[in-house]
């Protein structure tokens, strides 16, 4: 089982813990992660994007010349896709890019994505992360002492608005409660801070 040290906000060691093989230390699997930032990035597409075709732009309803005995090709339209002003062929209209994993591919990509954390030691756990007051300063400072890299993703045990707004005018810093935690953000950051509530019920959310 993977044991990482427990530091405190000002970046002292306060202790060290134990956690589940079966969430912080299974195989990491780059298919599937692949396949879960895909789906995430795919389900963050609004999907609005659209082009004209020849039917739906104006003008065009004169043939430009006759049929035959001009020397030019057959045109019945200055609307068609080869023209300038004409509709486009086969361009982008509005869609879904929404997929789904099923429940145990989800599982196992946190699992990989959070396993890859721990392997690269690239997971801090903090005893406790809150804030009494709104104060970027107190978040950037204890940041800066446990030593985080410039894109950091902070997860929560639960929701605290003055610790959330504190990490949220932080550039480069992400904030998230344990439940709302995707692949994406994980692999995304430099560094994964975790409280050390939050760890904990990460594994009896994803735990075997």
């Amino acid at each position: 089982m993977p044991e990482i040290k427990v530091v405190n906000m000002s970046g002292a060691e306060v202790g060290k813990i134990t956690l589940a093989d079966s969430v912080y230390g299974v195989g990491i699997n780059s298919a599937v992660l692949h396949a879960a930032v895909k789906n995430y990035l795919g389900n963050q597409r609004q999907g609005t994007q659209s082009t004209l075709t020849r039917t739906e732009v104006s003008g065009g309803g004169k043939k430009p010349w006759r049929q035959k005995g001009s020397g030019r090709a057959r045109q019945g339209s200055t609307r068609s896709p080869q023209w300038t002003h004409g509709g486009v062929a086969l361009g982008p209209k509005p869609r879904s890019y929404r997929t789904k994993l099923n429940k145990k591919v989800r599982r196992l990509a946190i699992c990989s994505a959070l396993s890859s954390k721990v392997a690269a030691d690239e997971m801090i756990v903090v005893d406790s992360i809150a804030a009494t007051e709104y104060k970027t300063k107190v978040m950037a400072d204890m940041l800066k002492a446990i030593g985080a890299g410039k894109k950091s993703l902070v997860v929560l045990p639960e929701k605290d608005e003055k610790a959330i707004a504190s990490l949220s005018n932080i550039e480069g810093v992400k904030v998230a409660l344990y439940n709302t935690i995707n692949v994406y953000d994980i692999l995304n950051c430099n560094t994964l801070v975790i409280a050390q509530d939050a760890a904990k019920k990460i594994e009896e959310v994803y735990a075997e």
